[in-house]
């Protein structure tokens, strides 16, 4: 920086406010000292910057498997938002990491990154989470009180799906999604994963009017084959016990297409598929899916928001505020307290977005 400064006729501290992008500098000696930097080939050492800043710029970001065509959308999302506001990112896939968890949060401890957010099952406590003392943010989940969590508003997602069926006479409905052990144990405990919610809703609103229900278990979220196989199940159900209806996620719904075309199974007359996520794959099934469709791009703007102001000190209370007054998102428990919300949860709302896989 010595040198950079005495070939741009300028002092230390100005070329320490050009690459530092601090306080103010003329156009002109910005012009001067990054043309010195170019001629002495200077690039700025980031991890001295950051050490005297006590800031590491990078942030972790914690999901089961990059492999889900959810989960691959959502961190591209993210990393493209947080670098928009000068963070970097390291991703970590849970199934491919037997340690990746606990080696993330010892690395926030010792300030090797700003942040983290989980987007991945913990068997941890909540007061885990809450004695790092370091921003985390919980996707999808809840980690305890005082971790903000930020995802998408399922109960609505579960109403919209329910009304469709409904009014298009669908009479046996199934979902097919993971394993009920990591959403809910008992009737007593609060399931810590809010994606669950748009099945309770869904249950209960087909409910009300008499269409029967029923959940296929399809294995973890990276076992596709559990998806393949809870398809194949539903298509080899004898006619007294067929099936119109299913709800699957963007990977459950195509392979649905996929079967149904292959048996000549017609779309959407003989069975109706709704898919949940609206993913890059829910335009490649084959026919345009009928899809509940998550904001991955307002998702990821949230998050990387509430991360910066726990950064700066001033979310410290686990609350989300997005400053946006349009009233879109939902921050409180109003007419979801049924479903389990909580004070410290944000929503994004999930759009119904018709495809050719359900009747008008």
């Amino acid at each position: 920086m010595r040198d950079v400064a005495k070939q741009a006729g300028v002092s230390l501290s100005t070329v320490s406010l050009v690459v530092n992008g601090t306080g103010y500098v003329s156009d002109d000696m910005r012009d001067r000292v990054q043309r010195a930097m170019e001629s002495l080939h200077y690039v700025p050492n980031d991890l001295a910057r950051n050490f005297s800043q006590n800031r590491a710029n990078t942030i972790g970001i914690i999901v089961p498997t990059i492999r889900h065509p959810f989960f691959a959308t959502l961190t591209a999302s993210l990393q493209h938002v947080l670098a928009g506001k000068g963070l970097q990112t390291l991703l970590c896939s849970t199934a491919d990491a037997a340690h990746g968890e606990a080696a993330y949060v010892d690395m926030l401890r010792r300030r090797l990154m700003d942040g983290i957010v989980m987007g991945a099952h913990t068997e941890h406590a909540p007061d885990y989470w809450t004695s790092i003392h370091r921003p985390v943010i919980a996707f999808d989940r809840t980690l305890g009180e005082g971790i903000p969590s930020i995802g998408s508003d399922h109960v609505q997602g579960g109403r919209m799906i329910a009304d469709l069926l409904i009014r298009t006479g669908a009479r046996h409905v199934v979902v097919i999604g993971g394993p009920h052990t990591q959403f809910k144990e008992d009737d007593d405990v609060r399931t810590t994963f809010p994606t669950v919610r748009y099945h309770l809703v869904l249950e209960h609103e087909l409910a009300k009017v008499g269409v029967r229900y029923e959940y296929i278990e399809a294995g973890e979220v990276m076992d596709f084959s559990g998806y393949a196989a809870a398809v194949r199940s539903v298509f080899d159900r004898a006619s007294d016990d067929a099936v119109d209806a299913v709800v699957s996620s963007d990977i459950g719904a195509a392979l649905c297409v996929r079967e149904a075309i292959r048996r000549g199974v017609n779309v959407p007359d003989d069975m109706q598929i709704v898919a949940y996520d609206g993913t890059y794959l829910a335009d490649m099934a084959g026919m345009p899916l009928t899809v509940a469709r998550q904001d991955f791009q307002a998702l990821a703007s949230s998050v990387a928001d509430c991360m910066m102001r726990l950064i700066d000190g001033k979310a410290g209370d686990g609350s989300v505020d997005d400053g946006n007054d349009s009233g879109d998102a939902v921050s409180a428990v109003s007419s979801h307290g049924a479903f389990g919300i909580g004070e410290a949860e944000h929503l994004i709302p999930v759009s119904l977005i018709a495809g050719a896989t359900t009747r008008e």
